[in-house]
């Protein structure tokens, strides 16, 4: 008998009785302090937005205007709580249909969704709250780009709703950070984390395998670091290279080698084994199955990918 590894859906489930589905949400205006040259210009090097969001061609009316913590005024946020619903209504349609969900979180996914003024977010969160059979919030973000004011304010909520932070760890390394141009420390990072829980909020990191530079040991490293910061859920991703992304270029000149399947799954194995139990599981690899992929193809196919996960995890005796 092998033992199920604790998922997020479980977790849900457990706690709301019913099927719940995340309802990826893209917002136009929205972007990051590592793109508009606020902390470092470029985005992160493997970074093209376009292919972590399938909603952002229909959010592109806005292209030009974008948000950030100093923005004094938004003229557009009635056009984003209209993008915001449709989105919504869209996917969760689709959710219901295709997977059987009965309730959802919204999930603002795409760029960084705490680097606007507060009213904006503000607006934008309670309008999703009032969305039918919608049970809380997720709120993806960077650990340097969320007020005081709006970790104080997800609390607040946090006591009436379902809500989650989700941050990018990616790396305790900072060599690493400075090489994928992340424009923060690992420190910052630490810090964010244990701001979130000591405000009762319950936090996502990101783990990314396979960055530049790092060998199996700092992986593991990464993902210990993460566990003992306190977060309540993962997120594990291979590193895959997309066109239009400085990382492409690195590989085009041979100077970036992606991440083997044999080793992901080395590193997933021991990174599953070390976490603790209470931490439920969201993702467990990443890719993208059309023609902006370029390497590692086995990254291509996710259902693939999950087939040779879980009969890796079969010799340890863990199902996923």
């Amino acid at each position: 008998m092998r033992e199920q590894i604790f998922t997020f859906g479980q977790y849900l489930h457990h706690k709301f009785g019913v099927k719940i589905s995340k309802v990826p949400v893209s917002i136009s205006g929205f972007t990051c302090p590592n793109i508009d040259g606020t902390v470092a210009k470029g985005g992160c090097t493997f970074c093209e937005n376009d292919s972590f969001s399938p909603s952002l061609d229909r959010v592109r009316p806005l292209k030009g205007f974008f948000l950030n913590l100093q923005s004094t005024e938004n003229p557009y946020l009635e056009k984003q709580l209209e993008q915001l619903e449709w989105q919504f209504n869209a996917l969760s349609q689709k959710l219901r249909a295709e997977n059987g969900a009965e309730k959802f979180l919204v999930y603002f996914q795409s760029f960084t969704n705490t680097y606007a003024p507060f009213e904006t977010l503000k607006a934008l969160y309670e309008k999703a709250l009032t969305f039918e059979n919608v049970v809380g919030l997720s709120v993806g973000t960077r650990s340097d780009s969320i007020s005081d004011e709006t970790f104080s304010y997800l609390a607040e909520l946090s006591k009436r709703t379902e809500v989650w932070i989700e941050f990018g760890i990616q790396s305790i390394y900072d060599e690493t950070l400075v090489r994928i141009n992340r424009g923060h420390d690992s420190a910052n990072v630490k810090e964010a984390i244990l701001k979130a829980k000591s405000h009762g909020l319950k936090v996502c990191g990101h783990l990314i395998f396979g960055l530049p530079g790092e060998s199996k040991e700092m992986m593991l490293e990464t993902a210990k670091t993460a566990y003992a910061l306190g977060i309540d859920s993962v997120k594990y991703h291979p590193l895959y290279v997309v066109k239009r992304t400085a990382l492409a270029n690195e590989y085009g000149r041979g100077e970036f080698e992606p991440i083997s399947q044999e080793l992901y799954l080395d590193v997933l194995t021991e990174a599953l084994k070390l976490k603790p139990p209470q931490v439920s599981v969201q993702r467990i690899s990443a890719g993208i199955d059309d023609e902006t992929l370029i390497a590692p193809q086995w990254c291509q196919d996710k259902n693939a990918q999950l087939r040779t996960i879980n009969q890796t995890l079969k010799s340890i005796g863990l199902k996923y």
